[in-house]
């Protein structure tokens, strides 16, 4: 079994970049560093694999896209925005899917290492609470831009959405219909966006003038079967919430079943706002409040900034952070 960079890391526990400077010589890190550095990488037999180095060096006109999911509307519409951008470049596009899963993610950033793509767009998935992982191929070479689920403590370009503000507004606009017990439908605590939703909610709620600020966070499965019993037994209480927040898609569905199964009324007896590009927002009984990401300029953003790294040997991906701003678009489901 070869030895790899992040052996070294862990037997002298040191960053993967740390180490990769050190065996580069780099004037970043002390002789002291260094001369335990090679001393270890000599005792194992460590060798840089020249194979991966040099693929990476040639241009296989090929970027990769990685996404937890493709059923949710909004990374559809960002892969139409990618590929707007792709497409002008000359490029082909690679959309892998993790599934949600840590370990897939894991795997398929491994891949990417033997230079089978120029470049990666990536949204982590909903179990991703370490980026080690993320910051080995960054290191390695590989230009990375996070767009929509970003991990925080990576130093790349992000492209993502007004997450704490669109969730203060959405949580506005339901006091403002005169919700009184509303409760927020979260997803992945590990995602800084369900995060940040959760935090714009919370202190909507905190700021507004009605007497009891009671938050209600209720925690949602990974499946429409397992929410929908969840946000089943949440609304059959009597000290049910009149006003709910879905964070992300796919809990849409569930709640509007729920309710029928339920008999209450949207928006008379539940008022509801959901985090969704849904197209067919418009044509559910009633029609849905969202809160409507820009996922196509976001997809053409974050391909736009991996371009110019690609182009440009002398641009600093850690530079670029870009905030699009979603929009709530107000319709029947939280009517007044």
């Amino acid at each position: 079994m070869s030895v790899k960079i992040k052996d070294l890391a862990k037997q002298l526990n040191l960053s993967v970049a740390t180490i990769s400077k050190a065996l580069k010589d780099s004037h970043e890190i002390s002789p002291e560093t260094k001369q335990r550095v090679f001393e270890l990488a000599k005792k194992l037999n460590y060798t840089p694999n020249p194979y991966a180095s040099s693929l990476r060096k040639r241009s296989s006109k090929t970027i990769a896209v990685v996404l937890p999911e493709v059923a949710d509307s909004f990374f559809s519409l960002a892969i139409n925005g990618i590929e707007s951008v792709a497409q002008e470049k000359g490029y082909h596009v690679l959309i892998y899917l993790t599934h949600e899963s840590f370990e897939r993610e894991e795997a398929i950033l491994k891949e990417f290492q033997s230079g089978r793509v120029d470049g990666i767009l990536i949204s982590v998935s909903g179990e991703t609470r370490s980026s080690d992982h993320i910051k080995e191929v960054i290191t390695a070479g590989m230009p990375l831009v996070f767009f929509d689920r970003v991990c925080e403590d990576v130093e790349t370009a992000k492209i993502i959405t007004n997450d704490f503000e669109s969730s203060y507004t959405a949580t506005c606009h339901l006091l403002k219909a005169g919700c009184k017990k509303i409760a927020y439908l979260s997803t992945s605590s590990a995602l800084s966006i369900n995060n940040k939703r959760m935090e714009g909610y919370k202190q909507a709620v905190a700021d507004s003038g009605i007497k009891e600020k009671t938050t209600r966070i209720v925690s949602c499965d990974s499946n429409t079967e397992g929410n929908y019993k969840i946000i089943f037994e949440l609304l059959k209480n009597k000290n049910r919430p009149d006003g709910l927040i879905a964070s992300v898609e796919k809990l849409t569905t569930p709640i509007y079943l729920a309710c029928e199964s339920l008999k209450l009324s949207i928006p008379r007896e539940i008022k509801l706002v959901s985090f969704t590009n849904l197209q067919a927002a418009l044509i559910l009984n009633p029609t849905l409040t969202t809160i409507t990401q820009p996922a196509f300029e976001m997809g053409k953003a974050a391909a736009a900034v991996l371009f110019k790294s690609l182009e440009k040997t002398n641009f600093n991906l850690k530079k670029e952070t870009v905030i699009v701003p979603s929009v709530l678009d107000a319709r029947n489901s939280s009517k007044n």
